[in-house]
């Protein structure tokens, strides 16, 4: 019984050491079509029509009702200290560096990514990917690169606009449900905030989105098993990207707090 766990064990974990090396030389040929052409530039901006454009419903409406919540939490715990005026400030601080790039990134993942691997899965099992190889187009170059560099372009922004209907949310309800002081409330922001706590949070969003693409794709186009396999690479490209994406937080947060 012992020898069979070992086994197991050597088993996953030699699964899981070719996994990523297979994911990292699938992404160093990626980055080397980044920069080699025929550009897909009609493709790129249908991209980010679909992955930016298209995701900015499901973005309002998590980013107003976040910043909704977190101002009744919060002001719970501030009101019991008489420090109300001091929300302003720790629910935009909390929003723009670790609030807004998470739940975006989140949304786009359920959103978006999960569409990537739906899509190029069927086109897999289905073998619309053997058939451009066959027609000569290069499909990593077709199908990944430019939903690589949607999602890099598209997240940050997306990021930017929950950052503002949060805070805006978080704002109403604070002066105009809870009482708290409105000009107070602004000016801990002007006071305490800063340019670079906005900008960090734009930077895990261009990190997130990379990450995040480059899963959902890389799964989506190895894909095998047919419908039933369609489905897994999907569950898998959901998955392994939400928790890529804390893990990438915690990374990106520690750097920052040192820089």
């Amino acid at each position: 019984m012992l020898l069979k766990l070992l086994d197991n064990i050597g088993t996953f974990t030699l699964n899981l050491i070719k996994g990523f090396g297979d994911f990292t030389l699938f992404q160093f040929n990626i980055l080397k079509l980044i920069f080699t052409p025929p550009y897909r530039i009609k493709e790129l901006f249908n991209q980010i029509y679909f992955m930016g454009y298209g995701s900015l419903g499901v973005i309002f409406l998590t980013s107003f009702f976040t910043g909704l919540v977190e101002a009744v939490q919060l002001y719970n715990g501030f009101h019991k200290f008489g420090v109300e005026d001091f929300m302003g400030y720790t629910i935009f601080i909390s929003i723009v560096k670790e609030l807004g790039p998470v739940f975006a990134s989140l949304m786009v993942i359920s959103r978006g990514i999960s569409a990537y691997a739906a899509e190029l899965g069927s086109m897999k099992v289905t073998e619309q990917i053997d058939a451009l190889e066959v027609m000569a187009v290069n499909s990593k170059q077709y199908l990944i690169v430019p939903r690589i560099l949607a999602t890099i372009i598209s997240l940050p922004l997306l990021i930017l606009f929950f950052d503002a209907v949060s805070n805006i949310g978080a704002y109403l309800i604070s002066t105009y449900s809870l009482g708290v002081n409105g000009f107070a409330y602004l000016d801990h922001i002007r006071q305490f905030g800063e340019i670079r706590d906005i900008i960090e949070g734009v930077i895990k969003g261009a990190v997130f989105g990379y990450i995040i693409s480059a899963i959902g794709t890389y799964i989506g186009y190895n894909t095998r098993g047919g419908a039933k396999g369609v489905g897994q690479s999907t569950t898998k490209a959901v998955v392994y990207s939400s928790v890529a994406v804390f893990v990438a937080d915690y990374v990106l947060s520690a750097i920052f707090l040192v820089f």
